[in-house]
């Protein structure tokens, strides 16, 4: 059964849907054709016995069998299609020339002697053939006929009469039922074929795209069946594909182009400084020192820069050796903090921050959280003001500096972006695209606009979902 059942799975989907229908067919057709033989032969035989209770014999052709046959023996005599037997309630049955003797059952003497009204039996005769046999008593005077016990009269006919239509009936069925099979297998697979042709289609794409890497190729979608649906689905994802390449390469040409500054600048330093070495020419120690804070300025920048890439490679989800968890922000903005006062010592950062509990990646989170101070402290002017509150889940980032025109705005998270006045001041341009994807995986938001009261600056607003109080399993 495992063997044949793994066979048909090895079979093609049109041809498996193909004999599925055939047999689906051939066992209606089965229970249709066995239903109506067996209807047949009851309607047959219920005709067949109704003629039999129909025919009442003469009294001339009872006193012929009486006289042929005498001293309480069975007399049988064929009459057109039907043979008359006279049952005697006593005595071996006899035959009258000609005629085959039909053995008298228990039933039949039954009537005879008065105990049974009637007999409807199936029995062989002498020479083999099933007859049925209706046996009633006689009734008639028996003033002529020859005198004797009492006996019944049975009236048979061949059962061939039933059985030989049937037979036939047996033989149309099944040709009917095998062309009726051959056709549904035929049917089905051409409904196979005409069914799947969309998946042939879709099969077609799915090879091309494979082969030649292709993901601009669509499938054309008609209707709103299974294979439609599975023709979006299909759409959608080389869509998806195609723009995550397209991400991909962009990523990569802008890293590239990232990159080839600080190396170029520091190459430009690093030969400086070998020509130095080689020829022999002292570089006064005043610009050797400024080479040397600037290259290592350059190697910082080239650090930062592969950290925020490292940062945007890695998955959307949280990474599995950092999962999510409750935390504190308000102390996580602390550390932030902490960290962006060494960065502007000369600036004044107030801070008003109540306790709120969020679920996120902590480390994830303060990086994010350094990325946003790091951009207030990078455009703030020298002794300028930072503000920092936490209220009801909503961390606020206001800094006092030229602010970022309207028109930047909606570009301020895209990776690489940097504005033309923030060009000449460090950064990658990935801090921001870092700290929207980090905010939006801990399923909060964060925006960037001109302060509500319409003083310069620029107000950072980072809203997450949490409580002023942890849970109680971490508490």
């Amino acid at each position: 059964m495992s063997g044949a059942l793994r066979r048909f799975r090895a079979l093609p989907l049109r041809s498996r849907l193909a004999l599925l229908t055939a047999t689906a067919v051939a066992i209606a057709v089965a229970a249709v054709a066995a239903a109506c033989w067996f209807v047949t032969r009851v309607q047959l035989e219920d005709q067949l016995d109704r003629s039999l209770r129909g025919v009442k014999v003469d009294a001339d052709v009872v006193r012929n069998l009486s006289l042929g046959c005498a001293g309480g023996t069975a007399a049988v005599q064929p009459i057109g299609t039907y043979v008359v037997q006279l049952v005697p309630l006593a005595g071996e049955p006899c035959t009258l020339p000609g005629a085959s003797r039909i053995p008298v059952q228990d039933s039949d003497i039954a009537v005879a002697a008065g105990q049974q009204g009637d007999a409807l039996h199936t029995t062989e005769n002498a020479d083999g053939k099933d007859m049925r046999v209706y046996t009633y008593p006689f009734r008639e005077s028996r003033q002529d006929l020859t005198p004797g016990p009492p006996f019944a009269v049975s009236i048979a006919r061949p059962m061939s009469e039933v059985d030989d239509p049937l037979s036939s009936l047996a033989w149309v069925l099944l040709a009917l039922s095998g062309i009726g099979v051959l056709g549904a297998g035929a049917t089905g697979l051409l409904v196979a074929r005409a069914g799947l042709r969309p998946v042939d289609k879709l099969t077609d794409t799915v090879e091309h795209v494979a082969r030649t890497e292709d993901l601009t190729v669509r499938i054309p979608v008609e209707g709103e069946d299974e294979i439609a649906r599975l023709s979006r689905s299909f759409n959608a994802m080389t869509s998806a594909l195609a723009s995550s390449r397209d991400r991909q390469a962009q990523l990569i040409a802008d890293a590239g182009h990232e990159l080839r500054t600080p190396l170029t600048s520091l190459r430009t330093n690093v030969e400086l400084l070998a020509r130095s070495d080689e020829t022999g020419r002292a570089i006064p120690s005043a610009d050797r020192a400024a080479l040397m804070a600037s290259v290592k300025a350059q190697m910082t920048e080239l650090a930062s820069l592969i950290g925020d890439l490292q940062e945007l490679a890695r998955p959307d989800t949280a990474d599995q050796g950092s999962p999510l968890r409750v935390v504190a922000l308000h102390e996580i903005a602390t550390a932030a903090l902490e960290r962006a006062r060494l960065r502007g010592p000369e600036l004044t950062i107030n801070t008003d921050l109540s306790p709120w509990y969020v679920r996120a990646e902590p480390a994830a989170l303060e990086r994010a959280l350094v990325n946003v101070l790091d951009n207030a402290v990078k455009f703030s002017p020298p002794g300028g003001t930072v503000d920092v509150t936490l209220k009801n889940g909503t961390l606020t980032v206001r800094d006092h500096g030229p602010g970022i025109p309207d028109a930047e705005l909606p570009h301020v998270f895209e990776r690489f972006w940097r504005s033309p006045s923030a060009r000449a001041l460090p950064g990658s341009g990935l801090g921001l695209s870092i700290v929207a994807r980090t905010i939006h995986q801990t399923g909060g938001t964060v925006t960037l606009h001109r302060p509500s009261d319409g003083a310069e600056g620029t107000e950072a607003l980072i809203t997450l979902p949490g409580a002023p109080t942890p849970p109680p399993e971490t508490t």
